[in-house]
């Protein structure tokens, strides 16, 4: 690691910029905390308000790709802020021109966390229980796995910041809700989960879990300080996922799971490449997989998501994607 040079502490704070809610404010310390031991700066959080905060409709409907994004960029590009942190499965899969992916530190925890009454786990769910999610992706897989199982629950369209969410549960509206694990890791509340889904019943977003560290291209000591944060296993992982995504040509708010992980049986390692994509009444379902080496480039990664995305359009991945309405 690079040791921070006086130069740097007297260049005065760094300004990054995040999202107000609870959970963003805590990603983003957590991340201000790494950059000030690699660089010898303060840095100072900057509060944005996006379009995805102020806005009460379904994500699906406003679009769901950058509207918890673009207002960050606009204030890195404008210099108003010097670095942005993101939720990773919240970035628009197309590069932006003029800022840099400078960091992806290692991910959490990416599957999802059902938080029910009275600690039910999602199989004990009673007939006719509410599960409610603002994702169209877990609406597709628990919708299908509880159709397998003889499982009579309805999935119902939320939004909202944790406590709202959580809050349907506790007041009675609904009979449980599914967030991601890492949200609930970080602010502390993870203990309120009642099961962590596993990766079999429902694939994660591509990037769930994994944080993204953004600034300018046209500062690129400080990109180079940053990159020092970048864990490079999740970096491939992330990159493949997100491949898979851009190549089935979908955003974010659409019905599509991915998960990269590691197959190691002592003497190879492998990356396995997990994708599904599926109708949000959980009826269709496209899923697939598979493996390659573990990537040494980003674009050997690409790669591993553009193979795997082609096999799912020949299944007839395309139209399922159509389909999702909240």
């Amino acid at each position: 690691m690079t040791t921070p040079s006086r130069n740097d502490t007297a260049r005065g704070p760094l300004r990054l910029g995040t999202r107000r809610s609870q959970l963003a404010m805590a990603q983003s310390g957590m991340v201000a905390e790494m950059v000030r031991e690699v660089t010898g700066r303060d840095v100072e959080l900057v509060e944005i308000t996006t379009f995805g905060d102020v806005s009460r409709e379904a994500l699906a409907r406003i679009g769901g790709t950058g509207v918890f994004v673009s207002a960050l960029r606009d204030a890195l590009l404008a210099g108003e802020i010097d670095l942005a942190v993101h939720s990773l499965k919240d970035l628009p899969t197309a590069a932006p021109e003029g800022l840099v992916l400078a960091a992806i530190p290692p991910r959490a925890d990416p599957r999802d966390a059902l938080v029910a009454r009275d600690g039910l786990r999602f199989a004990e769910l009673p007939a006719g229980a509410k599960v409610g999610t603002g994702s169209p992706r877990r609406m597709a897989q628990l919708n299908a796995w509880a159709r397998a199982h003889d499982l009579h629950i309805e999935t119902v369209p939320i939004r909202g910041n944790v406590d709202t969410r959580i809050g349907y549960v506790t007041s009675g509206t609904l009979d449980a809700v599914v967030l991601a694990a890492a949200g609930l890791q970080r602010i502390g509340r993870l203990t309120e989960a009642s099961e962590l889904i596993d990766a079999d019943v429902c694939l994660p977003a591509p990037g769930q879990g994994a944080l993204a560290v953004e600034c300018a291209g046209s500062d690129p000591e400080l990109a180079a300080q940053l990159a020092e944060l970048d864990d490079p296993f999740t970096r491939a992982a992330v990159t493949a996922e997100r491949s898979l995504l851009a190549a089935l040509e979908a955003g974010c708010s659409a019905p599509v799971g991915a998960l990269a992980d590691l197959m190691a049986d002592g003497q190879t390692s492998e990356l396995r490449l997990r994708g599904v994509v599926g109708t949000t009444d959980g009826t269709s379902l496209v899923q697939m997989s598979t493996t390659g080496p573990v990537p040494a480039s980003d674009d050997e990664a690409r790669a591993l998501g553009r193979e795997l995305a082609a096999s799912m359009l020949a299944k007839g991945a395309a139209g399922l994607m159509g389909e999702h309405t909240l």
